[in-house]
């Protein structure tokens, strides 16, 4: 089992922003993550003393890019930033996270990948209950597709 210090190696969310403490499972198409941050006061994501269901989405996040990190190639830098690109499907089925007493267990499984592009289907349970689901496309490699700025200065 990867520790939350081994996540905070691997993706850029950095202190109280790295949500999850470990990683329990994961092969090419899956990951599985937990987390317990969820019910922590200094969690950066909460509002009002809340954690509303939303930032579920955030958590779902962060499995992806450590399972982009966990598929890079050995010996290479952390992976080029991925972006969160589309958020589909989705369904809460509770109002807020922090007051789940057990640990979140985050799922992601990729279901399309096709270069820079890729597709997850994501869950989020507690104690086997289903808090959320839904699907993320993420970009990899932004700046290799994205379109080259304009030359600055003045033009003839």
């Amino acid at each position: 089992m990867l520790d939350h210090a081994w996540i905070a190696g691997h993706i850029p969310h950095q202190g109280a922003m790295c949500l999850l403490d470990s990683v329990v499972h994961w092969d090419s198409q899956r990951i599985q993550c937990r987390a317990s941050s969820h019910r922590s006061a200094a969690n950066p994501l909460r509002s009002r003393d809340q954690l509303s269901a939303v930032c579920g989405i955030e958590y779902a996040a962060q499995a992806m890019a450590v399972h982009g990190a966990l598929q890079a190639p050995a010996g290479s830098k952390r992976p080029a930033a991925g972006f969160l690109v589309s958020v589909r499907g989705t369904n809460m089925h509770v109002p807020r996270l922090d007051d789940i007493d057990a640990d979140l267990d985050i799922e992601a499984v990729c279901i399309s990948s096709s270069g820079d592009h890729i597709l997850y289907q994501f869950s989020l349970h507690a104690a086997g209950r289903l808090l959320m689901d839904g699907r993320a496309a993420v970009v990899v490699n932004a700046e290799s597709i994205a379109p080259a700025p304009p030359p600055s200065g003045d033009t003839p």
